[in-house]
């Protein structure tokens, strides 16, 4: 079974090695191929049979970490938990957690950026905007994502919101590193930023409030579709033969 070169799927977007092989494993674990419990084939043996990489394999199996559907046991091996995905976890906190504390701070913290925002803070935000769309490395990139979250906290010249934000800096870029591999996420992230920023620079609450929000929702969005996603077909039942 060749998974190494990039797939087609349903849609016209271009699916990764990363994701065939993860879709590949989380659907044998949906399945039942791999029950709870079950070790994983090695890495060494899962690389040779779906002929990808170790980086790649890697990849796919920190998704499937994240998903909730496996556990790695130092010096064991990797080990199915989970037969379906519930909440994936980015960190110390689980998906649902996350956004449900970032509604609470972040939208209400755009609106106060709009309002109390500085000429420093936009020339900030604007350079980091233009830095993101230029970027095509997605570890750069999530970096940047996280700083202009705190940016925009910073703009709302209250320390308190600051210190929030940085709490959940490491699940946040978590989350983006998923999302951005598995969600499609980082051209449409750069133009929800936009409509922050553009909302910060107008100085209306209400709009900064109102962009903040459908970033939010397309964040909850884009991760309800991964965790709904179909289970893939078997080999046999049309998906690549081995």
């Amino acid at each position: 079974m060749n998974l190494s070169d990039s797939q087609t799927g349903g849609s016209l977007r271009r699916v990764s090695a990363m994701e065939a092989v993860l879709t590949h494993l989380r659907g044998a674990i949906e399945r039942g191929e791999y029950a709870i419990g079950d070790k994983l084939p090695s890495e060494a043996e899962l690389c040779r049979t779906l002929e990808v990489s170790r980086p790649v394999l890697r990849e796919a199996l920190r998704a499937l970490q994240t998903m909730g559907l496996t556990a790695s046991k130092t010096g064991k091996g990797t080990f199915v938990v989970a037969s379906t995905v519930e909440d994936p976890t980015f960190g110390d906190y689980a998906a649902s957690d996350l956004l449900e504390v970032r509604r609470h701070v972040e939208i209400p913290v755009a609106g106060y950026a709009a309002l109390r925002r500085t000429p420093e803070n936009l020339d900030h935000l604007a350079h980091l905007l233009d830095r993101m769309e230029r970027e095509t490395d997605t570890t750069a990139w999530v970096a940047m994502d996280t700083l202009f979250h705190l940016a925009v906290a910073e703009a709302a010249q209250n320390p308190a919101f600051r210190r929030v934000i940085e709490e959940i800096r490491d699940a946040l870029a978590r989350q983006s590193t998923f999302l951005s591999q598995l969600g499609d996420r980082r051209e449409q992230s750069n133009r929800e930023h936009r409509s922050i920023v553009e909302a910060l620079i107008d100085g209306s609450e209400h709009d900064a409030v109102e962009a903040m929000s459908h970033h939010l929702d397309r964040v909850e969005t884009s991760l309800t579709d991964i965790v709904r996603s179909p289970r893939a077909s078997s080999p046999t039942e049309g998906g690549p033969e081995a």
